[in-house]
């Protein structure tokens, strides 16, 4: 079974950057379509960005350009890249692939103070 492991994550100050990592376990990476899901504190976990298998790439509209998200099949790894952070962009960010099945990663944590 593929399993994904989300690294990178830490505590920053507002206006700083980071970027998330999400490796998987195995080659057929490629054929899933990945996502980045964020959960704040005592909030349910929402939608970030997404990139398909085939290629596209969507965005919430709270990311407001301050994000891109990648991928690199060759490693196995979805990237977000998340600039001029905002006390608000705190909490634990968890990817997801979705294929013929649903996986998650366990969650890295994301401090922005201001």
């Amino acid at each position: 079974q593929v399993r994904l492991v989300e690294s990178g994550g830490g505590s920053v100050q507002a206006g700083e950057s980071l970027r998330l990592s999400c490796t998987a376990s195995s080659a057929i990476f490629r054929v899933y379509s990945m996502s980045w899901y964020h959960q704040a504190p005592g909030s349910r976990r929402e939608f970030v960005a997404a990139f398909t298998s085939t290629g596209v790439i969507t965005y919430a509209n709270s990311t407001e350009g301050r994000f891109i998200i990648s991928r690199d099949n060759a490693k196995n790894t979805l990237y977000l890249q998340m600039n001029n952070l905002k006390p608000e962009d705190t909490g634990v960010y968890y990817c997801r692939g979705t294929s013929v099945r649903e996986i998650w990663g366990q969650g890295t944590q994301v401090t922005v103070s201001s």
